[in-house]
């Protein structure tokens, strides 16, 4: 089976389309009237059919993974709504087929040489696709794993901030605070000649500064000027003499106007090159100056600079003038604010120790010192605990300064110290005493002792920059304010509390022509994602800490903000991570781009989602092979009625996942309690998870259930039972781990990254079959072990595909190709290896075969038949063994975990944490992984999971709700108890929505 090609973004340009190439004419006419952005539309050579089919999207044949020669026709300018079991097709049809169609149109559309550049999507397997419009992907990619992609620049509204700061932004001193204003040639004059007497002076024209290329003009300039010298990159040389500029790097050219040196009766000739520096550098000077004072410990020398020849001791110093921008009390010299001065993503306006990224691995004080109740006798230093005499005598002797300092001894706690003198043994004193973490630092950097360096590690971590406080920008960026805040107080806003800021900010009459169209593009952008239900969002926050849900949503908004017409938006389950009180915002999002003029096609299982469609597409009837079809589609109503759907059964209420008569009982003597927990947006939470039943924490989204479990509970119960794990996030105390001896977190990730991971492998079954295989007569007569019937080393696999079955063939300007390997025929191992059978089959035939079909062939085999069965138990039993992991839906690649579990033997001490594991689950799948919750439950265990579905939470045994809303007004525990308890809550939003719900007995 090919690899499920990835997912692209770019758009098609095409009405009605076939799969095969068309030829593209040049034509006239104002771009978005059927024309590309590159001024090409395809011939007229569709059929008349075609040209009937315009308010539809004709597919033909369609046999992209499991799809069955599909035909289907999709209205066009409708919210529809494609559903069905988790692996029915769902994701080929809507991904893989339509919208990889419409990134081919658009690539192909180009020039071959820009699609050698593009990564293209392989040509899906389809007759006939017609009617097809431009397509924009909104899928569930993961967090972005760019640390320096944030809401604000994903949504574009920090590039709209940067240029408000820029134009209209008020510049102050970042060291007095004083407003920054002018300088005069005649203060810049002034301020040369307080340099001291005898100071040499290389007086310089900045004429280019962090600008990529050769720049000969700008060398030919300097020789017009006179000049016969140039600083290049902090290297001075005479102009022919300077070597070839790299052409794609950032470079730095001055032009040398004078060498003064600083003397009674220099002041004419100073302030004459002055004026001629101006002229040339549009208001900089710049000065490169010989202090003799500064020792060669001094920071700031620049050794490989060669300025001249100074005698030893002293350093060559920068310092910049500008007519532009100084502070007349601390006699600094500002650059011209540009919007790149509050980018942390170029050099220009990024914090230079954190290189903006707000954080800085290194070693983490609440690590080095976990217990401040301890004397340095006692181990204070836990990075020191375990060393020998020696080693303790020689940090004793180091620590003699500190000590001496704090007024403390070895044996006094460091409690009793105060919180300056700790600073002081943690960071130095910026003298002579270096402090502990710098030793560490450097104890780090040259130890070459394993052990060592992996303790070393256990006390680093991500920290925040203390020279940006995690601001990311330097400290002139945030210096320059708009109403008396920085760039970064405003992205540390909420989406909401922005909102409310930029409705009232107002500028000047005189202003207006700028502040006017960046004020109406971030009010706007503002109120999409508020509208989208992410207001509760800081613009902040990192892109690879939000949900696939949070980040689809956001993406979402941005489209609705684009204003495009006529386009095919195609989104995967935007509705995760939401609150049914906050589906209906959703909902309305989703026609505001319908009413748009657009087809909104969206994968979903959300029932409201589902009811409120114009048309619905039920896929099925089962799973993998047993799907890809088309079961039913119309109206919501229609498919209600249709008596193939499994869909429509349960929108019908002929099927149900029932309210359990019974629940468990809780005894709250016999819980994990978490106290004071105060990370992120908590509010010094304390909270009790009963043990031996199945909890669900739930509540709207950003009231901090992940702050809550995955970032505290986790990483703590982690810690606590001896595992490694992050730094859990602050809290008190965790209460009852006696009771728990293992922690296990069952997630959607997938189970492999290359074609060769499979079902088979991950639960380890066919390291079993294997061991079945190598105990064959043939086998043992031919001296097999059980690494020749892997595909994963050499010796058994096919050479020529390396066990993949596949080979990859690349075609430059085309999308790569994936063919059937012409050696094994895509059996994945050589033809010796394959003599061996078992039964009749060889191992390439037990990988060929579904779950159901192995569970019956290996039903004597009790290691293999066991774990088999756990897979049927999740209604896995249509997968076949060997299908690639990469071809795997996120909601199968999540039950295939848990079956994992499921065979395992279970002590009863278990804590499963699961992180909304309805993902991409039907109604019928959500009912089996009930069942399998209840299992586990059933034998001890805790089942603990992070939850919106209100069949989850009705059937939960416990239930623990946080609120009342996200960001800065949630974080507090609201109510916890059974679902009935929270069903009589009067205003708690779960518990309206509950209450329907068992009143109705579903």
């Amino acid at each position: 089976m090919a690899q499920a090609p990835a997912r692209g973004r770019l758009p098609a340009r095409a009405d009605a389309v076939k799969v095969e190439s068309l030829p593209w004419t040049k034509i006239a006419g104002p771009a978005g009237l059927g024309r590309s952005p590159f001024g090409l539309r395809m011939a007229s050579t569709l059929d008349d059919t075609t040209r009937d089919a315009g308010d539809v999207i004709r597919i033909r044949g369609a046999r992209v993974h499991n799809l069955r020669n599909l035909e289907l026709d999709i209205p066009r300018d409708q919210m529809v709504v494609i559903t069905g079991p988790s692996g029915s097709g769902k994701s080929s049809l809507a991904f893989d087929t339509l919208f990889a169609e419409g990134q081919r149109q658009y690539i192909e559309s180009l020039s071959v040489y820009a699609r050698q550049f593009l990564h293209q999507l392989e040509r899906p397997d389809v007759d006939l696709i017609e009617g097809l419009q431009p397509t924009i992907c909104i899928d569930q990619r993961p967090g972005n794993q760019n640390p320096r992609s944030t809401v604000a620049t994903v949504t574009e509204i920090y590039d709209y901030l940067r240029l408000l700061l820029a134009r209209l932004g008020e510049p102050f001193c970042y060291q007095c605070g004083a407003p920054i204003r002018q300088q005069t040639p005649e203060q810049i004059q002034d301020a040369l000649l307080e340099l001291p007497e005898g100071c040499k002076v290389l007086l310089m024209a900045p004429l280019v500064r962090g600008r990529r290329g050769q720049h000969e003009e700008v060398f030919e300039q300097i020789r017009k000027a006179g000049w016969i010298r140039a600083r290049v990159d902090g290297q001075v040389y005479e102009l022919d003499n300077v070597p070839p500029l790299a052409a794609r790097k950032n470079h730095h050219i001055e032009a040398i106007v004078d060498r003064i040196i600083i003397r009674p009766g220099v002041r004419a000739r100073l302030g004459e090159s002055i004026q001629q520096a101006l002229r040339h550098s549009e208001g900089l000077v710049s000065i490169c100056y010989y202090d003799e004072s500064a020792s060669a410990q001094d920071p700031d020398p620049d050794p490989d600079r060669d300025q001249g020849n100074g005698p030893p001791g002293g350093v060559w110093r920068d310092r910049l003038f500008s007519t532009l921008y100084s502070c007349p009390e601390c006699q600094i010299s500002y650059e011209e604010v540009e919007p790149r001065t509050f980018s942390f993503n170029s050099p220009h306006g990024a914090c230079p120790q954190c290189e903006g990224l707000g954080r800085r691995t290194q070693f983490d004080p609440e690590l080095v010192l976990p217990d401040r109740g301890l004397s340095l006798a006692q181990g204070a230093i836990a990075a020191w605990r375990g060393a020998t005499a020696a080693t303790v005598r020689k940090w004793r002797e180091q620590l003699v300064p500190w000590l001496r300092a704090s007024g403390a001894d070895w044996e006094t706690p460091l409690s009793q110290v105060d919180d300056a003198a700790l600073s002081r043994l943690l960071h130095g004193d910026g003298k002579q005493f270096q402090g502990v973490l710098t030793w560490l630092e450097k104890e780090f950097a040259t130890s070459h002792r394993k052990p060592r360096l992996e303790e070393l590690e256990s006390f680093r971590g991500e920290v925040v920059c203390a020279a940006c406080q995690g601001s990311r920008l330097r400290p002139q960026a945030l210096a320059v304010r708009v109403a008396g805040r920085s760039i970064h107080d405003l992205v540390r806003m909420s989406v909401e509390e922005a909102g409310r800021f930029f409705a009232t900010l107002a500028f000047p009459a005189a202003q207006q022509p700028i502040a006017g169209p960046l004020l109406q593009q971030l009010r706007h952008r503002l109120q999409f994602l508020a509208r989208v239900g992410v207001d509760y969002l800081t613009l902040e926050r990192s892109a690879d800490t939000l949900s696939g849900g949070e980040l689809q949503r956001v993406r979402l908004a941005t489209s609705i903000g684009s204003g495009l017409v006529g386009v095919c938006y195609v989104l995967d389950e935007p509705s995760i991570g939401l609150h049914p009180r906050d589906n209906q915002r959703l909902i309305d999002a989703l026609r505001d781009l319908n009413l748009q003029g657009n087809t909104v096609l969206v994968v979903e299982h959300d029932e409201a989602m589902m009811r409120q469609a114009d048309h619905l597409i039920d896929m099925g009837p089962g799973a993998g092979c047993q799907g890809g079809q088309l079961v039913a589609q119309g109206t919501p109503p229609e498919v209600c009625r249709a008596p193939a759907s499994l869909t429509g059964r349960y929108l019908s209420g002929e099927l149900r996942i029932p309210v359990p008569a019974t629940r468990r009982r809780v005894a709250r003597s016999r819980a994990l309690v978490l106290e004071g927990v105060t990370t992120n947006n908590l509010k010094d939470v304390r909270v009790q998870f009963p043990l031996g039943v199945l909890i669900c924490v739930t509540g709207v989204s950003g009231s901090g259930k992940s702050s809550l479990i995955n970032e505290t509970l986790a990483p703590a119960l982690i810690r606590r039972l001896g595992g490694n794990a992050p730094r859990p996030g602050p809290h008190q105390s965790l209460r009852g781990t006696g009771h728990v001896d293992k922690v296990i977190q069952i997630d959607q990730a997938p189970i492999g990254r290359t074609p060769r991971s499979n079902a088979a492998t991950y639960t380890g079954v066919f390291d079993e079959i294997r061991k079945v295989f190598t105990n064959t007569r043939d086998a043992r007569q031919r001296g097999y072990n059980a690494s020749r019937f892997s595909f994963n080393v050499k010796g058994g696999r096919c050479e020529a595909c390396q066990g993949q079955g596949l080979r990859k063939i690349e075609m430059n300007f085309l999308p790569d190709l994936y063919v059937t390997c012409d050696e094994c025929g895509g059996a994945r191992f050589n033809s010796a290896t394959l003599e061996v059978k078992y039964k009749g089959r060889s191992i390439a035939g037990v990988l060929d075969m579904s779950v159901d079909e192995a569970s019956e062939f290996f039903a004597n085999l009790s290691s293999i038949h066991r774990q088999l069965v756990s897979l049927r138990q999740v209604g896995l039993g249509y997968l076949p063994l060997g299908q690639p992991s990469t071809t795997l839906s996120g909601g199968e690649a999540q039950r295939i975990k848990l079956a994992t579990q499921l065979a395992r033997a279970e002590t009863g001490k278990t804590v499963y944490l699961l992180d909304e594991p309805t993902t991409g689950l039907h109604f019928e799948d959500i009912r089996k992984l009930l069942e399998a919750f209840s299992q586990l439950v059933d034998h001890g265990n805790t089942v603990i999971v992070i939850e919106h579905n209100l069949d989850v939470i009705k059937f939960a045994d416990w239930v623990i709700d946080l609120g009342p809303e996200g960001g800065a007004k949630g974080g507090y525990l609201l109510a916890a108890g059974t679902p009935e308890d929270l069903a009589a809550l009067p205003d708690n939003s779960t518990g309206q929505f509950l209450r329907l719900l068992l009143a109705d007995g579903r």
